[in-house]
This record gives C-alpha cells, structure tokens and sequence, in this order.
C-alpha cells in the first residue's frame, strides 16, 4: 500500500467519531471533502494506469444506494466514472442470453462503471415478483460465478455492495417518500410490493449470498440504516480496494487574460431571466 493511501486510512479512522456518537454534519462534510479528494486521485490513477474498475449497489429498497452512488460521484469527472441504470428489458432483450444486455456496459481502460442494480436485478426482483421462472432464476445463480470469473480474470476489479436497512427504518424512509413532493416520484408501486414481500427478498438474499459471494467476487455487506456513515465507509472500503497511486500533477496556472483590442459589449435587448429571488 502507498503511503498515501495508508494516511488516508488513519485520516479517515480519525476523523470519524465512533458509532456510538452523533455525527455532526460538519465531521461529515470534513470526512467526505477529504475522501473526495482520494476519488479524485484515484481517477486520474486509474485514467493514467488504464485499470478497469466495476462496482454493483444492490439492497433493500430505501437503503441508500443512489444517496450512496451521488456522494461518490459528484466530484468526479463522468467521463471516467459511468453510472448505469439498465431500464426494463426490451422484447429484442427477452429474447437475448440473459446477461448479454450487462456486457457491453462493462469498462474499458481507464473507466469506472457503477451499476445501479445490476444483474443481479433476476436473485432479487425478477425472482420475487415473478418476472422470471424459479428454473431460471436457479440457471442464473449456478451461471454468476462462472461470468464474474471471466470478468475479474478479463483484468477489471469487480466490487459487489449490498446495503441492508432495517425493517423500522424503511418504513420511515418509505413514508417520508410519500409526504415529500420532492421524493415522492421515488415511490413505484414496485416498491410497494417489495415493502409487503420483505421476507420473500430475505429468503432469495439469502440464497444469493450462498450462490454468488466468492473468493474472487465476494458480497461486502453494510447496514445503512445511518445514511451518513454509510456513505463514508461504502467509499472508504472502495478506496481500500483499489491499489491505485497519486499522480504526479504538473501547476496549474491561470494564463494572463488577453487584451480586448477594442471590443466592446454589444447593447443588446437580451431575454433576462427574471430575478424572482
């Protein structure tokens, strides 16, 4: 491990209060800030290195994974790190080996792909629901393990995350959607079935873990219940299991502005945007 990595792991230990303390918004923008700052970092490794790296959000509903997936994001360039959200499947896609429509988001040199639910979409809501048959959903489980072999020996680091949440506090997120104007398109009546079916999910999570947590791939698991902490150790942990190195940068120096050779702003009746705050 670099030495820079290994200070990010002591400031980040340090600059977490333990679970058992409340923690202040102002620790966790300090604590995000800096981890941030080593997304950034590892970027521009991974752009330099041409690595290849696959990260997988799976979870309960209402556990935080787009909250999970922005907070990892949103200081990073898009052009390196690709989020994917796959939509219903097509007639053509039915038609189609059943992972054939996920391959083709995998990354290239220098890319970092995150999947917002990803093919494992069949252990979990196509299982439950019905969207598949219980043979194909056991094919699948039996042909997992056999796909992410090929995919980490193709050379990407592949990174499967599973954000659990109690029961207590679903039903507050859940609720909170239906109130909330703002939140309330989060609120499908897909989720509300997945709410009522929270042992059947249990049941097929379970199953997955037994099928799909190996070696080579395994499940790391998180109890998200506190979004915060959540966010902070889901990125700290993706961190850790990237090698990456800093880069060396060269100064950035803002060059002299040129002169304006006589021009002149144009008197011209633009369409203002009214100022209504």
């Amino acid at each position: 491990m670099s030495e820079t990595k290994a200070k990010t792991k002591k400031a980040s230990k340090a600059e977490v209060p333990q679970p058992d303390e409340k923690l202040s918004d102002k620790a966790y923008e300090k604590t995000l800030r800096h981890l941030h700052e080593e997304l950034v970092k590892m970027q521009e490794w991974v752009v330099k290195s041409g690595a290849k790296v696959c990260v997988l959000f799976e979870g309960r509903d209402g556990a935080g994974k787009g909250g999970t997936i922005k907070a990892i994001t949103e200081r990073v360039s898009p052009r390196v790190f690709r989020v994917v959200t796959t939509p219903a499947p097509t007639e053509r896609e039915k038609s189609q080996m059943y992972f054939q429509r996920y391959l083709p988001h995998l990354p290239a040199a220098g890319e970092i792909v995150i999947f917002d639910r990803s093919w494992y979409n069949r252990a979990g809501v196509e299982r439950v629901m019905g969207f598949c048959t219980p043979e194909q959903a056991q094919e699948f489980l039996l042909s997992v393990p056999l796909i992410e072999r090929a995919i980490v020996h193709s050379g990407i680091i592949l990174l499967k995350y599973w954000l659990d949440v109690s029961p207590e506090e679903q039903t507050r997120r859940l609720e909170a959607r239906i109130t909330d104007e703002r939140k309330i398109w989060k609120l499908s009546p897909m989720d509300l079935e997945s709410y009522h079916r929270w042992y059947d999910y249990s049941r097929a999570r379970d199953e997955m873990f037994e099928k799909t947590d190996t070696t080579f791939a395994p499940w790391f698991v998180l109890h998200s219940d506190d979004k915060k902490r959540a966010r902070l150790n889901i990125i700290a942990h993706l961190l850790s299991k990237v090698p990456y190195d800093e880069v060396p940068r060269e100064k950035v120096k803002l060059p002299r502005r040129q002169n304006a050779d006589g021009y002149q702003e144009p008197d011209y009746a633009y369409h203002r945007v009214p100022l209504v705050y």
